[in-house]
């Protein structure tokens, strides 16, 4: 088999070349791309799905490229995407962040704000955003948590979480006051909340996982 090509969708929101490097650190025989090429998207053999900051910009921006049909596109064909952070959010149905905010809509469930008062079991206020580690717990067996043990630490940035409304899609949780997913799968299609790119040994792992991922359970 071949050295693969991963393409990064590039719409202008994340850390694009922090996750390039990461995995072009992990697998530097894979040829690696940044790109908005609707055609270079869909010849690649994998594809990653960033995003950061707010979910209406992101969405302006996705809908505007036409990446909010490309990405359900790709998926349909069974090669391994890889969303990340706003790009996990973005592939939900709604999100109630800047007055509420339709998403692309491949992955059941809703994305919903922290809150003002949000306490931990002790009944002290937590920080919003939810910025550093924490565990994940791996609530399916999936081939991108191979190697990594369960309720490793992961690094989160969000103000916003995934409130699924299909367990059975839930890879990873973690707790934040609440409960949340950190990571969401369905067929070949995974998604993070956390940045694998930021979280040192684990989440280089999970990217080196991705990229010799078939897309197959």
């Amino acid at each position: 088999m071949g050295a693969s090509s991963v393409v990064i969708i590039d719409y202008g929101m994340g850390n694009l070349h922090s996750v390039s490097s990461a995995l072009s650190h992990v697998s530097p025989d894979s040829h690696v791309k940044i790109s908005a090429d609707r055609e270079l998207i869909l010849s690649a053999d994998k594809v990653v799905f960033p995003g950061v900051g707010a979910i209406r910009d992101c969405m302006a921006e996705i809908c505007r490229l036409g990446f909010d049909t490309l990405v359900p596109e790709i998926v349909s064909q069974g090669k391994p995407v890889l969303g990340i952070c706003v790009g996990m959010q973005a592939l939900l149905e709604r999100s109630e962040e800047n007055s509420g905010v339709e998403g692309i809509g491949l992955l059941p469930g809703n994305v919903r704000f922290f809150g003002e008062d949000l306490k931990d079991e002790q009944g002290e206020k937590l920080k919003v955003p939810h910025m550093g580690w924490n565990n994940v717990g791996q609530s399916l067996d999936h081939p991108l948590w191979h190697g990594i043990e369960n309720n490793s630490r992961f690094y989160f940035v969000h103000s916003y979480y995934v409130d699924s409304t299909e367990s059975s899609q839930v890879a990873g949780l973690s707790h934040y006051g609440v409960d949340f997913a950190a990571a969401m799968s369905h067929n070949n299609l995974f998604a993070t909340q956390f940045h694998p790119e930021k979280s040192h040994t684990n989440g280089l792992k999970l990217l080196k996982n991705f990229v010799q991922w078939n897309g197959e359970l």
